[in-house]
């Protein structure tokens, strides 16, 4: 009996340390690429970049709600959200939807003026980067949270696959634009990101209200 209670917190243990290295990786990437894309998506002038960057602070609230929980399942086990992890999920929800609105409001008017971005360089290599590291962690996160059964990072693992795809319309519009140097291209790239910003903010709040949403399938 004491050899298989070992065992099995031998278990936790290890899927906790995982689980809280996985969390804070995600959090301080978000905020090192938040960062470098919404300064050189202002001072570039390209949109899909600087809506990029805002989605990545956005996720980093998120991952803070996902860091917080694993420190509360430590405890207690528990997979379900408490007070904290439903009001984080309901910032994010909301500052998803805004992003939202925002990128929508001003691709509109560059599609009007024909606005152009000067270079979309770093929008290829932030995006470069970025699909490198999302598959690392989308496949760490799917492996750990197979190997020990964990909704919760599954789940967080599939909401990672979705970074995956923003960084890959962010690759295909930058390097549309270099390419061609068809400014609509940045513009039509910032709507994919607040297409799927939106989809995000929906899964946010319907996670606050204890419904399960594509993150969790």
């Amino acid at each position: 009996m004491e050899i298989i209670l070992l065992s099995q917190n031998k278990e936790k243990a290890a899927f906790f340390k995982w689980a809280t290295a996985l969390a804070l990786i995600t959090i301080i990437y978000n905020f090192i690429e938040g960062t470098v894309s919404v300064f050189f998506g202002v001072q570039d002038g390209t949109v899909a970049l600087f809506g990029f960057g805002v989605d990545s602070f956005v996720e980093v609230v998120s991952g803070v709600g996902i860091w917080h929980m694993i420190r509360r399942m430590k405890k207690n086990s528990d997979e379900s959200y408490d007070r904290f992890e439903r009001t984080s999920l309901k910032v994010t929800g909301t500052a998803f939807y805004i992003l939202t609105a925002g990128l929508i409001a001003t691709s509109l008017t560059n599609f009007y003026t024909g606005y152009e971005p000067e270079t979309t360089l770093w929008g290829i290599i932030v995006a470069a980067f970025s699909i490198l590291t999302m598959w690392v962690l989308m496949h760490y996160k799917t492996k750990i949270g197979r190997r020990f059964s964990s909704r919760a990072l599954l789940a967080d693992a599939a909401c990672t696959k979705t970074c995956l795809y923003l960084s890959i319309i962010l690759l295909i519009a930058s390097i549309g634009y270099e390419v061609t140097g068809i400014g609509s291209l940045d513009s039509l790239g910032a709507v994919g990101i607040a297409i799927f910003s939106f989809k995000e903010g929906h899964e946010a709040f319907d996670k606050a209200k204890g419904k399960s949403c594509c993150c969790e399938t």
